[in-house]
């Protein structure tokens, strides 16, 4: 159910007031680890920040290794709604730490605990620690289509042109 809310938001880096006004939907989520929950890192960024639990102890990924990383974290979302997983960009560049299945989708009426496909990239082994920062979570909504099968498809002036057929320059 949609509301409507007012809220007082103190942006993290400058910890200015922020005056907000937002549709609210009543996200529900359990947060088994005893990590904050995922949250931004900045007034305007799109993803929220998701952290690693790890209460067995740190996972070590070789290179091209890959490993399912548990965050505690169960949720909830709105109908029409997913939340999608995407890579940290500092990670990817400065270790070539990836998301598997990039972006992977955790669907409205999944109740699992949500878990990341980390993937190293790199050629350095990397260890993931309890609390690490590992990801990133956006809240996306969508649609479903349905499909008419036809013989022929409309013309445009790209027709089957793809990866890289535009070139470089």
């Amino acid at each position: 159910m949609k509301s409507f809310l007012f809220t007082i938001f103190h942006c993290c880096k400058t910890n200015y007031p922020q005056f907000i006004f937002v549709y609210e939907y009543g996200q529900q989520i359990i947060n088994r680890s005893h990590h904050p929950l995922p949250d931004y890192a900045t007034f305007e960024a799109a993803g929220m920040d998701v952290r690693a639990y790890l209460p067995d102890g740190p996972v070590v990924l070789k290179s091209l290794e890959r490993a399912l990383i548990h965050t505690g974290l169960y949720m909830q979302l709105p109908s029409g709604y997913e939340c999608q997983i995407r890579p940290r960009s500092g990670l990817a560049l400065k270790s070539g730490i990836s998301i598997a299945n990039s972006p992977g989708t955790v669907d409205a009426d999944y109740r699992g605990e949500v878990g990341i496909i980390l993937v190293n990239l790199g050629k350095e082994d990397f260890t993931v620690n309890d609390g690490d920062r590992i990801c990133q979570m956006v809240i996306k909504q969508y649609s479903h289509v349905s499909w008419e099968v036809v013989g022929e498809l409309d013309r445009t002036r790209r027709e089957d042109g793809a990866f890289g057929h535009t070139g470089t320059k």
